[in-house]
């Protein structure tokens, strides 16, 4: 049952990352249009 486990996080672990990168990227995303709109710079 130990290497089944260990299996299943191995597989999960990318979709956790990927979702966690998703929502900085699209954060991101949105930040840098509003600022764009709004002629300020994003840093």
């Amino acid at each position: 049952m130990n290497a089944f486990w260990m299996t299943v996080y191995v597989l999960i672990w990318p979709l956790i990352t990927l979702s966690t990168l998703t929502v900085i990227v699209r954060a991101f995303i949105k930040e840098w249009r509003e600022a764009r709109k709004e002629g300020r710079s994003i840093v």
